[in-house]
């Protein structure tokens, strides 16, 4: 007599020591990123509050009002904290392979954990530093502000996707062809200039607008403002251009990686 499990159970049992392996490597991203730092979890909502307050602060004495509503700290707080999101997690998520080099020499742990780990841990953190920073803005200035609570989540989604994709191809990339990650690094710099941070892309001349339309945190930017300021509709925004340069970048590097990784980690 076969005493066989049934097959539906087969793929839970497989999925158990993926999961273990997931909220190994987040406890280990966790204490290494964090833990060992003075104020470990502080510095992650001192970093923004600190470029926030540094706009703030030069920007207030060059203009009588924010190019929205009226509060410079919000304004730059929807242009800086999508950015950062962004900039963070496909930055973490681009090593995660060389960070875990060592670990992913078990059969236990796959690839996919890898960036599964740090992408979960890392958006998570840079979702709750959001949450702290605009409801604190909403909260403790008069902004006038009429905030759009799915229109943000679709803005903080749309740049969570774009930071998975990006940095999933970029850590195929950078471990075949090392010179990219300081051509990234390079290319990186102007993108806080270009996203429209500090200002908005509708007010630029058309040629310029209309050439950074191709950059998709121009779009995740607008989204968040949109979903802010409820009288503001920028015509602008693609939400499934954002989506779909997003998942091109996702399918493109996983199949890379899912091909040669363990061949790239041995040279």
């Amino acid at each position: 007599m076969s005493f066989n499990a049934p097959p539906a159970q087969a793929p839970r049992a497989r999925s158990l020591p993926g999961l273990r392996a997931i909220w190994a490597l987040i406890l280990r991203e966790m204490s290494s990123s964090y833990g060992r730092s003075p104020g470990g979890y502080l510095w992650a909502f001192l970093e923004p509050l600190g470029g926030i307050a540094l706009l703030t602060l030069v920007f207030s004495f060059t203009f009588h009002a924010p190019p929205l509503g009226s509060s410079f700290a919000l304004f730059y707080a929807t242009g800086l904290l999508p950015f950062m999101l962004f900039s963070d997690v496909q930055a973490k998520i681009a090593h995660a392979l060389i960070y875990s080099r060592a670990l992913l020499a078990y059969p236990a742990v796959s690839f996919l954990d890898a960036l599964i780990a740090r992408f979960l841990l890392n958006t998570l953190t840079k979702l709750l530093v959001s949450y702290a920073v605009l409801a604190g803005c909403l909260l403790l200035l008069d902004t006038g502000a009429r905030p759009d609570l799915a229109r943000i989540l679709e803005a903080y989604g749309l740049g969570a996707l774009l930071a998975l994709g990006v940095g999933v191809l970029n850590c195929y990339l950078f471990i075949r062809f090392p010179v990219w990650a300081y051509g990234w690094s390079i290319l990186m710099r102007p993108m806080f200039i270009v996203s429209g941070v500090f200002f908005l892309i509708d007010h630029l001349p058309e040629p310029i607008a209309r050439l950074l339309w191709f950059n998709p945190l121009v779009h995740v930017i607008g989204r968040l403002r949109e979903g802010i300021y409820g009288g503001y509709r920028p015509d602008y925004l693609s939400p499934s251009y954002v989506a779909g340069v997003s998942l091109i970048c996702l399918a493109l590097g996983l199949a890379l990686l899912r091909k040669s990784y363990r061949d790239l980690l041995a040279r």
